[in-house]
């Protein structure tokens, strides 16, 4: 079996294109609606999130990704050269898998945008429609990922750009010009709105979200190898992105919660309604401006999609090289591109899509829910044995040389460590609470019976698919992690 790195290892990503391609996998301007939905305290959620849960990630993730020879196979070979390699599998399986859930939301998003755009509301309403528009645009993608990741950077540099920077900078100045120019908030700005009523379940419940927005900057490691120098450029890529995404998301949210009332904001057309509500301030006609952005948007989401599509399964293609997967499903192209798994893993997409589409009888907002619970109750699992494994690490490994290190402190890092892993399990609770958004006769159990079937099934698949496969394919005796280190300096 061999040991050497499975992917194409070209430096070819520098600082900026290997942070445009993490922005694209975190940094979204229609989550906007969702911290909006909380008033001002969305402050409270996004820093705390962002400095007990995505900073940890961030800074976890930094220190195992940059130990020497744990840059290829992202959490697979972290939490697998800590916890044992059948806990790396699992962890790097429930990161990949939560993202075949997570397509299905992103691309109802893409989706209901352009049905403003185009005007055509069965895009955004008629089940059928959206199950072949999220089949459609997809498949699209997948095809488009065959070329490589130096294809993938260049879309997410342009995606970046177009789809998040400007979009958020026109939201930013709309919203300045709005109370500049004598505009009310819809969204109390006092001071004491800030924090969070705690009596109320559905305060902790709103919190899952902004979990979900900042998920997904450790899954962008796996592309560490790729990067022209990365002992100095992606501790630095990470920590820019963690500060540049709170400033980001909290501007974003106030933006839109200043010109939308609570009651009549939208989860997948809210930002649009933001927009909207702003350019109304200033005149009619302006309808156009709205449709720009709404595709400009939609650009960006693509580019997350795109993003994502190679993101996690290079990880598990390290692992399928190791002998976890059918050769067929670990053989790449020309490219170092594993197309046969990228098509398994659009066939999921499609089941998901299936099931997330028509299992709630056509409802959108039961739909939308529940895809976006799953993926969160799935990615929750990866990330508690990431942190488990994080902790383990710093008790038992500290001697191991990396290029990055959150402290010198052991209390620091342990720190760290913990908030996010209790945060996590905080978060996974109460993801199984039915969201206050959806109402009607049994619409609450018809969510929790799709959620729990759905997570139940998942949680022992990477196990079973772990037990057959060493079983045929063991590993030499008295090994418990393959090594796979490419035998190089870097």
């Amino acid at each position: 079996m061999s040991n050497k790195n499975p992917v194409n290892t070209k430096k070819h990503l520098t600082l900026f294109g290997f942070f445009a391609l993490t922005a694209t996998m975190v940094m979204t301007v229609y989550e906007y609606p969702t911290f909006a939905s909380s008033g001002l305290s969305l402050v409270f959620f996004l820093i705390v999130g962002g400095l007990f849960w995505f900073l940890p990630v961030a800074l976890c993730a930094a220190e195992m990704a940059t130990v020497k020879g744990w840059d290829t196979g992202g959490v697979y070979s972290w939490s697998g050269n800590v916890l044992g390699e059948k806990w790396g599998f699992a962890n790097i399986f429930f990161q990949w898998f939560q993202i075949t859930v997570g397509f299905v939301t992103m691309i109802y998003f893409i989706l209901s945008a352009l049905s403003y755009v185009l005007n055509w509301a069965p895009l955004n309403n008629d089940p059928m429609v959206r199950f072949f528009g999220v089949l459609i645009v997809f498949w699209a993608l997948t095809f488009s990922q065959f070329k490589g990741t130096k294809l993938t950077a260049k879309i997410s540099k342009i995606g970046f750009s177009i789809g998040i920077m400007i979009p958020a900078v026109i939201l930013f100045i709309l919203a300045i010009a709005y109370f500049a120019t004598g505009g009310k908030s819809s969204m109390s700005l006092e001071l004491s709105s800030m924090i969070p009523d705690f009596s109320k379940l559905n305060t902790l419940v709103v919190f899952v979200s902004f979990i979900l927005a900042y998920a997904g900057i450790e899954a962008s490691a796996t592309h560490a190898n790729e990067m022209t120098n990365v002992k100095r450029d992606y501790p630095l890529a990470i920590l820019g992105l963690v500060i540049l995404a709170i400033i980001l998301n909290t501007i974003g949210g106030i933006s839109i919660g200043a010109v939308v009332p609570a009651d009549k904001l939208g989860l997948s057309t809210g930002v649009l309604q933001g927009y909207s509500g702003l350019l109304a301030h200033f005149g009619k006609g302006l309808d156009w401006v709205v449709r720009i952005i709404a595709l400009l948007i939609a650009g960006g989401v693509i580019a997350e999609v795109s993003a994502w599509v190679v993101g996690p399964s290079w990880g598990m293609q390290v692992a399928g090289k190791q002998g976890l997967l059918p050769k067929s499903l670990s053989a790449t192209n020309k490219e170092g591109v594993p197309t046969k798994f990228l098509l398994l893993q659009g066939v999921i997409v499609t089941i998901w899509t299936a099931i997330l589409t028509f299992g709630g009888g056509g409802n959108n907002n039961l739909s939308f829910f529940t895809a976006i619970s799953l993926t969160v109750v799935i990615y929750i699992i990866a990330y508690i044995i990431f942190f488990v494994a994080y902790i383990v690490f710093v008790l038992k490994h500290d001697d191991l040389p990396r290029a990055f290190q959150i402290s010198k402190s052991k209390g620091i890092r342990l720190f760290f460590g913990f908030s996010g892993l209790i945060l996590s399990i905080i978060a996974f609770g109460i993801s199984f609470v039915p969201p206050s958004q959806l109402s009607g006769p049994g619409v609450s159990t018809t969510y929790l019976t799709i959620l729990s079937v759905s997570f139940v099934a998942v949680l022992f698949i990477p196990f079973i698919i772990y037990h057959f496969m060493r079983k045929k394919n063991p590993l030499p005796a008295g090994q418990k992690m393959p090594d796979l280190s490419d035998g190089s300096d870097e």
